[in-house]
């Protein structure tokens, strides 16, 4: 007869209990900031501009215009209540609690809770699309950063990804936007409607980079060259950054090769190069954008 064995996870330390919870207070307190200001965006710049940025935000902006109520909160946590149970599913239950949250906050915040301010309406619409893409990217990037979703179509899409991992969440996303945005000029009746709402989603983006990479862009160069010495000590001695080096063979030529790894600011990065071709015309050499460096000399590794 078998028994079942029983793997009993180590028991956290009140210590790692304390931290843990730490965490939780944490992301919950940034989770509601995000939250928040994705609220903002609708209600002050989005929504009244007839603008409709996507994702079940977007949804909830056509539906609104379609029925004439000033709805738009109610409307996106209706639509995300089978998609937030989608996902509890076959998501997780850690993102989706979070998701949860998150989806509550921009429900009421959009309808009630910021209804004393001002609200961007009659003015240039452009100005209002480059707003909420601001107002979105912040709140979004916040809420990413802590490991949550604002709901709606970021679910579809992370399904997507999970059931044809060949589709990326990006290509997901910007195939279920294209739908909402076409929708919009049907609704509202207008091309600029459907222009302003790629303007939103564009400086969205940019933003929600910048809050969860930083402006810690930077670039890898991979180096060959018969004078890696000297590449190596203008790097190390003017640069004041750290090298590696690669050992590899030439295929062609059976020849032990060195090759220079680094990583480097992407403001440095023009000097280097003129530098490298000064040193050695002949180099070889492969450049890689890199969304984030960790460690000394760039960003603290915590």
């Amino acid at each position: 007869m078998n028994k079942k064995e029983t793997v009993n996870k180590p028991k956290k330390t009140p210590q790692e209990r304390k931290a843990s919870i730490k965490r939780w207070i944490i992301d919950i307190v940034l989770i509601f900031i995000g939250s928040v200001v994705y609220s903002a965006g609708i209600h002050c710049f989005s929504a009244p501009n007839n603008i409709a940025p996507g994702g079940v935000a977007g949804i909830s902006t056509l539906i609104n215009s379609a029925t004439g109520k000033d709805i738009i909160g109610l409307l996106y946590g209706i639509i995300n209540i089978p998609l937030i149970i989608i996902g509890l599913i076959f998501l997780g239950r850690k993102m989706m609690i979070k998701t949860l949250i998150s989806v509550a906050i921009v429900t009421f915040s959009t309808d009630y809770g910021l209804s004393l301010l001002p609200v961007y309406k009659d003015g240039d619409p452009l100005l209002a699309a480059i707003f909420a893409g601001v107002l979105f990217g912040i709140g979004l990037g916040i809420i990413y950063l802590r490991e949550g979703t604002s709901g709606g179509t970021d679910i579809i899409n992370k399904l997507i990804n999970k059931k044809y991992p060949h589709i990326s969440i990006g290509a997901a996303m910007l195939s279920t936007d294209a739908v909402i945005i076409c929708s919009s000029m049907f609704v509202f009746g207008t091309i600029e409607a459907g222009l302003y709402a790629i303007v939103a989603i564009f400086i969205g983006s940019k933003v929600m980079d910048m809050i969860l990479y930083g402006s810690y862009e930077g670039k890898m160069l991979l180096i060959f060259s018969e004078k890696y010495e000297d590449i190596s000590d203008y790097v190390m001695k003017d640069l004041k950054r750290g090298i590696t080096w690669l050992k590899g063979e030439g295929a062609y030529s059976r020849q032990e090769k060195h090759v220079i790894c680094c990583a480097v600011h992407k403001s440095e990065y023009s000097k280097i190069k003129r530098k490298v071709k000064e040193i050695d015309p002949k180099a070889f050499i492969i450049i890689s954008s890199v969304g984030e460096v960790l460690g000394e000399g760039f960003q603290a590794n915590q």
